[in-house]
């Protein structure tokens, strides 16, 4: 009789210590889902197309990897380089077509095949912040030589107003 009650006593401690317990977070999502996301008003395709530097990213290893933008003056872009979306650096092929207002495209393969927004650019292309709604991934990109401290500061700000956890995306 002892040990049932024994027993019964340890099974509600246990069960006492889980209630406690912090469910853990979708390892993914690095963005609140509570917080509002805007997309860029003033985007121009053909001007964000081009050659660009991974500045911050929260996949390790990937500070410094370069992608390609090839805008085709249609309606997408060629995506080539290095996809800094999962857990580690990916080849990143494929198609991004545009497909609403702001910078917002659909790529074919890479960045998970999820919808990727530009949230900010700089009026002259040289630093612009891109993540997803979902808040799986976010990226600062630089123009290669062109980086500047006050620029990946805005791009900060702007991770930051979107909701995404700056603490997880590092340089």
């Amino acid at each position: 009789m002892r040990r049932v009650i024994c027993a019964g006593f340890l099974a509600g401690l246990l069960a006492l210590a889980a209630c406690g317990q912090k469910a853990p977070e979708p390892a993914g999502s690095i963005r609140d889902p509570k917080a509002m996301i805007t997309s860029a008003v003033l985007f121009d395709p053909a001007r964000f197309g081009g050659e660009w530097q991974v500045a911050m990213s929260a996949t390790p290893r990937c500070g410094g990897a370069t992608q390609g933008w090839r805008w085709d003056g249609r309606g997408s872009y060629a995506l080539s380089g290095v996809d800094c979306s999962g857990t580690v650096p990916a080849v990143l092929k494929g198609q991004a077509a545009l497909t609403g207002p702001g910078g917002r495209f659909a790529p074919d393969k890479g960045y998970g095949r999820e919808p990727i927004w530009v949230l900010w650019v700089d009026q002259d292309y040289r630093v612009a912040a891109l993540g997803t709604p979902s808040g799986d991934w976010a990226v600062v990109l630089v123009r290669p030589g062109k980086a500047r401290g006050d620029l990946i500061a805005a791009a900060r700000e702007v991770l930051d107003f979107n909701g995404y956890d700056l603490k997880r995306i590092g340089g």
